[in-house]
């Protein structure tokens, strides 16, 4: 993983300001530097994405400090105690980190780290912080002058979690601002889940708005949505006496979204309403639409996708790009695990990561454990409470002990690598239920003897180890491993001897915290890379376009709240 391109860490961190009036600054304006977040500066570390040759140098930064570091973004956790993935570790780190408290080591994908840390340790925490992309949310009023985001009405909000609230009422103002920017006459959903973007545009924006996803169910949940807030709002209307008023209606589009062509088709189907303004729904099976030749020449259009999944995303930046009518595109991906990467199978796809020619040339490529550990969120790992933390940290151990088990009593079945599935989500619901039964008292007398420094670093010494007698340990392994094998549907074996197993890996537990925490703290950095690439992708094709990137959720609520915003200008 090399780049042979010189890297300089200079110019302006924070790619998200590129001006307060970007959308109608100058090209001289646009150079302008602006104030960057502050773990930025008190790292000393400074990296732009204006343009196409700074992106590039951050990408190179980024590259060339996690090269030595691929052995431990590679890693697959379940080998744990089967490769003995620690001893790959700085030993004076691990020797640090074994002795470090649940709640700090639950920081470091934060970047917090401890003054009695080895000078190396703190420098690698910091490095990563400094060269992952900002996330506190941006100023939307200074990178959007006008912007105005309506609260959401009880009708509309109806299913929503605070999260999905939060998202769905930033998003909206952001994305009909934009079209009325650019003059579009069409906003085009993609990934649109049950429709509650698209909803919102229609119903409270007054944006005509088609719906894509590749769920039917989704699609039939969507309309029917849509028609109870209908009639919410047509009763509205007769009250007010503006009965002969239209709504707009979002259309739905049941169709999996696999190719530029497929997402270009659907962007020129011509929007239409029945003679009773009744949903009009298509549903595809994955073949190219045929009313392309019916397209409405005149629509402009904006594509937008509220965590469009693995490739999807990097589909609609392409058809931005490739269809003149899409003059805007406003993309916060996910999943990055499931974006398919160039080298692997059918080549002669257009993969989703690398997506620019500057990685391509480069020949970086990722791979599956990377991507994966690219999902990774600082924000969740901080909210964490200790015993959540805890419990996280025993589920790997249960996990790679399992491992373990497989390996001498079922040598046949890791030839398959075996999946038991997501069983940790059920144990963590046993443990959360018994920790509300029974830590009341422990809390309190945790508290007592904790202390919180400036950093809101816990400054006691409770460690994976003391929180953690053996024989609940065991009896917690025991339940998970006899669950993964009803999974892999096998019997247990009489000569079986779980105790034995777990006796004999048990002290290396102490461990699987640390490691997993330093594995942790890259994904941020990895995460930036994905989204640089995107990015660099926009800023190569050299038309007249705006490109940038944008945190604009609450990373608290939503920590995937970086967008991806271009407009043709």
């Amino acid at each position: 993983m090399e780049i042979n391109r010189h890297c300089t860490a200079q110019s302006h961190s924070d790619c998200a300001l590129l001006s307060s009036l970007h959308l109608q600054s100058s090209d001289s304006e646009q150079e302008a530097r602006h104030p960057f977040p502050a773990h930025m500066a008190e790292c000393g570390c400074e990296y732009s994405c204006q343009t196409a040759v700074q992106t590039l140098d951050w990408i190179q930064a980024i590259v060339r400090f996690i090269e030595p570091y691929i052995f431990l973004m590679e890693a697959h956790v379940v080998n744990f105690f089967k490769d003995r993935l620690w001893e790959a570790v700085d030993k004076e780190w691990m020797d640090c980190l074994r002795e470090e408290s649940v709640q700090n080591l639950l920081l470091i994908p934060s970047g917090v780290v401890q003054g009695h840390w080895p000078a190396s340790l703190k420098k690698f925490v910091h490095t990563l912080r400094c060269l992952s992309f900002p996330r506190d949310q941006a100023d939307l009023q200074t990178m959007f002058p006008g912007l105005h985001a309506d609260s959401l009405s009880s009708v509309l909000i109806q299913g929503m979690s605070m999260k999905k609230k939060h998202e769905v009422e930033v998003l909206s103002a952001i994305v009909s601002f934009i079209a009325k920017r650019v003059g579009a006459h069409t906003i085009i959903d993609v990934g649109a889940g049950q429709g509650y973007l698209a909803q919102v545009l229609s119903f409270q924006y007054q944006h005509s708005v088609v719906a894509i996803d590749a769920s039917s169910h989704h699609g039939r949940v969507t309309d029917a949505r849509a028609e109870r807030i209908k009639k919410h709002y047509a009763a509205q209307m007769r009250r007010s006496g503006s009965a002969n008023m239209s709504l707009n209606i979002p259309k739905t589009i049941t169709c999996e979204v696999s190719s530029i062509d497929m997402l270009k088709g659907l962007s020129m189907i011509p929007i239409h309403k029945d003679a009773n303004e009744k949903l009009v729904r298509h549903e595809i099976d994955g073949r190219k639409p045929d009313s392309v030749s019916d397209a409405s020449n005149d629509a402009l259009l904006v594509l937008a996708g509220l965590h469009s999944c693995g490739d999807l995303s990097v589909t609609m930046l392409r058809t931005f790009i490739e269809l003149d009518d899409v003059k805007a595109v406003v993309s916060i991906g996910c999943c990055y695990n499931l974006l398919s990467e160039v080298g692997s199978e059918d080549d002669s796809c257009q993969r989703g990561f690398p997506v620019s020619s500057g990685i391509k040339s480069a020949g970086i490529s990722l791979g599956k454990c990377s991507r994966d550990l690219a999902c990774q969120s600082a924000e969740r790992w901080r909210s964490l409470k200790e015993d959540s933390g805890l419990h996280n940290f025993e589920l790997h151990a249960f996990r790679a002990a399992f491992q373990m088990v497989l390996l001498s009593h079922y040598p046949e079945v890791m030839v398959t690598s075996p999946s038991i599935g997501r069983q940790g989500k059920a144990m963590r619901r046993q443990q959360q239920r018994r920790i509300l039964e029974s830590s009341l008292n422990q809390e309190s007398s945790c508290r007592v003897g904790s202390d919180f420094d400036s950093n809101g670093s816990c400054n006691n010494r409770s460690t994976i180890c003391e929180r953690a007698p053996s024989g609940t340990n065991y009896s917690n392994f025991e339940e998970f491993s006899l669950s993964g094998l009803q999974r892999l549907g096998l019997q247990p074996l009489q000569d079986m001897d779980l105790h034995w197993i777990w006796k004999e890996h048990e002290p290396f537990m102490e461990f699987i915290g640390p490691y997993w925490s330093l594995r942790a703290a890259i994904g941020g950095v990895l995460e930036t890379l994905i989204l640089l690439d995107r990015l660099l992708f926009l800023q190569e094709q050299g038309i007249p376009l705006k490109a940038f990137m944008l945190p604009i959720f609450d990373p608290s609520l939503s920590p995937r709240n970086v967008a991806i915003v271009a407009m043709k200008i």
